[in-house]
């Protein structure tokens, strides 16, 4: 079983520019589900909806190594994803709460956030679903020539999804620019993946010749060194590879998951918050590298609060789409 203790580290320098903006990404992120949480708990969200917090290294360090018009898809566990690629927290809001100011008009809800003008093809709710998706754009990209990477997020659930398989039998075979992102936060709902998973995951995608790496999801610096090298070999044309990503999720698998002593230890979710929080570790290497000190990050903190609470705000007030939007857009 892959404990905290077990993670590997391979972190990598990173300039402070890039230090802050990382750091204001994750806590945007933590701040986003906050509210998101806050919302299902006050009735205003319809459905359920899966939170990131914990994960927020991997979606961040992963988009700070992309292009703007590079291309994401996403999980149902994809606010990180959405917002670390330029997502509008206020758009984002409204869509969760079925407004027509969403990025999808109120239709998509939580799981089904796109965002094509900054590159996000959307987060899909069936797991793994996204896998053909990203590299049917990746395999556009290279037929454009336009020298767009596309990222493919998904969970370790994902591993039992025969068509990501395919997709990377295929992605190798053409030499696609895809990197396919394992997020192992140790859980397919509520069983662990060592019960799930057989052989070791990064076998998989060697058996189709990817290139694979594992990296500490909880450090974003490593992940973000890590994704810089596949993403640049990806835009040389250097062909798909594969990068698992060891993090954790804080909370239930959704938002009613609250109870979850039954498939893992209330011992071992502190132990990940308090000693490998990927926030937490940002900030204390910053200040030890004197890149910041507390006062500029709990100056962000504060920024990012307010912006939440704004963002909020609007999505409340937003309205919500007439009876005549709901047979447009709509297709079969």
């Amino acid at each position: 079983m892959t404990t905290a203790a077990e993670q590997t580290k391979s972190s990598a320098a990173i300039s402070k520019e890039q230090g802050l903006q990382m750091y204001r990404r994750m806590v945007s992120i933590r701040e986003f589900e906050e509210h998101a949480n806050d919302l299902y708990l006050r009735a205003l969200m319809p459905g359920l909806t899966h939170l990131y917090e914990g994960e927020e290294a991997v979606a961040v360090g992963i988009c700070e190594a992309l292009r703007a018009d590079d291309y994401i898809t996403s999980t149902h566990r994809g606010h990180g994803h959405c917002l670390a690629k330029g997502a509008a927290p206020d758009r984002m809001f409204a869509e969760l709460l079925g407004k027509e100011a969403g990025y999808c008009r109120g239709k998509g809800g939580s799981m089904h956030i796109a965002d094509p003008a900054t590159g996000n093809l959307g987060a899909n709710a069936i797991v793994g679903g996204s896998a053909g998706i990203a590299t049917g754009a990746a395999f556009a990209a290279k037929q454009l020539g336009n020298g767009r990477v596309c990222i493919c997020f998904f969970g370790e659930g994902a591993l039992g999804q025969g068509l990501l398989y395919e997709v990377m039998n295929i992605a190798s075979l053409w030499k696609l620019p895809v990197v396919y992102v394992c997020e192992n936060n140790m859980y397919n709902e509520y069983t662990h993946f060592s019960e799930t998973t057989s052989g070791e995951i990064l076998a998989r995608p060697a058996a189709f010749g990817l290139p694979a790496e594992s990296v500490d999801g909880q450090d974003v610096r490593a992940v973000h060194a890590a994704a810089a090298r596949l993403v640049g070999r990806a835009r040389r044309g250097e062909g798909p590879s594969f990068l698992l990503c060891n993090t954790y999720r804080y909370r239930g698998h959704h938002v009613g998951d609250i109870n979850r002593e039954y498939y893992r230890a209330k011992q071992e979710e502190q132990r990940w918050s308090s000693e490998r929080d990927p926030i937490n570790l940002l900030r204390d290497w910053m200040l030890q590298k004197k890149l910041a000190d507390s006062a500029q990050l709990e100056r962000i903190q504060t920024e990012v609060k307010a912006e939440m609470n704004a963002a909020v705000e609007f999505a409340i007030a937003a309205p919500y789409p007439g009876v005549e939007e709901a047979e447009q857009d709509v297709y079969a």
